[in-house]
Order: C-alpha cells, then structure tokens, then sequence
C-alpha cells in the first residue's frame, strides 16, 4: 500500500477487488461517494492486486475484465477520490479480520464509514463477513452499510459470457462494452495486403478476449502513463477478429482490429483499446482469398451498420 490516506478528514471506504467494475459493483461504489460527499469525508476504495485467489489457490489463472490502471480510471469516474492498491500475499491472506479492521481500515484509512455488498468476506480463511465488520465497527468506532446485490450479475458471470462469445450479454452486466488493451505489434500484414490493414494487439496475459470469431466494436488510443498518444482522443468504429484465422495455417491466437475506411494510421508501438459491441460469425476456413475478401467486405458493412 501507498502512504496513508488519513488525514484531518476521515474516510468512507469500500473493499473489493472490483474488476469489471460491473453494475453490481457501480451500487457499492455509488454509495461510498454518496456517503463521502454528505459527511463532507474522501471516498476510498481499497483494491487488491493480484487477485486474492490466486494467491490462497496457488495455480488459479483468472481472466481479467480490467487491467489495474482501467480498474483504477473507471473507480475515479464513478467518484472515487482515493484508490488503494493493496499487494496481495500469503502474509496478508494470514491476516485476522480484527487486525484488518484495526490496522488497515481504522489506523491506516480512518473509516468513519465503511461499505461492502451483502457477500462480503475477509480475513484468515475468508472468515469475517458482515456481521464480523458490524462487530469490530464497533469496536474502532467505524459504521458499516451493506449494499444488497444485483442478482445474477458477478465478474464471473461477465467473463464466463466472455469466453463464450456473448458480447452483448457481457455489456448488460458490465454497464458498457467489453473492452481489452495492449500495444500494437507487427504481425504477417495479411490483412494490409487484402486492403484492409488490422492493428494486431498485443494483450496482457491473463486478459478476458472473446471467444474465436468475428466482432464490431470499436478501435481507440489511450495515453499511458499521462504521456501523450498519438490519435488521443479518437475513437473508429472497427471489424475485429479474434483467433487464428484459420484460412492460413501457423498463426497464433491473436486480436486484430480494422478501423473502418482508414488505411492511413500509423500505430505501431501505440498503446491501444478494443471494444466488443456484438459478434458477427463464428471463425471460417475460407477455400479461396476471393472468398475471404468478400466476406470481409460483408464483415465491414455489418460493422458499420452496428457501431454507427
């Protein structure tokens, strides 16, 4: 964790790892910056990284909705003032929800508030739940509010539609596109040589992409590290793939987007966004590039149709 937060005024805070930042998790956050603004306090959201469960269940690989910075923007959005990142450890995952409640959320944080969802757990083994934080609020004079839960929505939910393909079911849960990032790198140029040049994205691992096939949605470039980006601030409607385009035989599984009508962008090295807004088809084996091509000129016209 950073320096402390605490300061002359005390804090409303909510704890999650919050990634997707979905809409059951927009309830919580919403509360906290309602709470916060009424007692004139900072809102603070305490985050982990790396997810907790990879760390109590050693071989745990979880696909990412969000990647930390995103998580952190998207919080600051909703209204957050403050967001800690908590480093995650086997020491930390040892830690009783007395000396939690005490040393973090009061010493640290100052918690004159602190508001979780209605399946809220910590400590050693998971064992304080809201009942436990009620208690110990009252022991290190902190209230505690419990936000009820959006039946049905859960990150894991989101990524499981993900995985399938289901965009648009992803979106509903999420409250907006699903969306991953990475840089641009160079790839075989198939597609500039087809006449529709794609950025080829190079993602973080353990990102949630879609299941193989065929996308509209949208390309955009996105600063990092405050550092100004080329095209910042602009945002083309995209055909997308994702998978290995089994027409050529040898290519690894990729994201590769096609800005609409552009063949004029330089964006290499650029750190880069892609949003899913619906599938289009499932991936082909195409008998003839002719054939390719014109279900790309089909591909784009869907495209466009969908994202305008």
């Amino acid at each position: 964790m950073g320096p402390s937060v605490r300061g002359s005024r005390r804090s409303v805070v909510t704890i999650g790892v919050y990634d997707g930042v979905h809409r059951g998790h927009r309830k919580v956050i919403e509360r906290t910056v309602e709470l916060a603004r009424e007692r004139g306090a900072r809102s603070v959201a305490v985050t982990f990284e790396p997810h907790p469960d990879e760390v109590v269940r050693p071989g745990t690989r979880r696909a990412r909705l969000t990647t930390l910075k995103r998580r952190a923007e998207l919080l600051a959005e909703l209204g957050i003032d403050d967001v800690e990142v908590v480093e995650f450890t086997l020491d930390l995952s040892r830690t009783s929800p007395d000396d939690f409640a005490q040393g973090v959320l009061s010493e640290r944080l100052g918690a004159a508030v602190v508001v979780v969802g209605a399946d809220f757990t910590f400590g050693h083994h998971a064992a304080g739940d809201v009942e436990t934080l009620r208690t110990l609020g009252d022991k290190y004079d902190f209230e505690v509010e419990v936000v009820p839960l959006l039946d049905g929505v859960s990150s894991s939910s989101a990524r499981e539609l993900i995985v399938a393909g289901d965009v648009e079911g992803a979106a509903a849960e999420l409250g907006r596109p699903h969306r991953v990032e990475g840089v641009v790198v160079r790839g075989y140029q198939r597609g500039r040589q087809l006449g529709f040049p794609t950025a080829n994205v190079e993602t973080p691992q353990q990102t949630a992409i879609p299941a193989d096939g065929v996308y509209a949605g949208w390309l955009e470039c996105v600063p990092v590290a405050n550092l100004p980006a080329p095209y910042e601030g602009e945002r083309w409607p995209a055909a997308i793939s994702v998978g290995t385009n089994p027409t050529f035989e040898g290519v690894p599984r990729i994201v590769e987007a096609y800005a609409l009508d552009r063949d004029d962008l330089e964006l290499y090295g650029v750190h880069v966004a892609v949003e899913f807004a619906a599938r289009l088809r499932g991936n082909t084996r195409f008998e003839s590039i002719e054939a390719l091509i014109d279900q790309i000129h089909a591909d784009v016209d869907a495209a466009r149709r969908i994202t305008s």
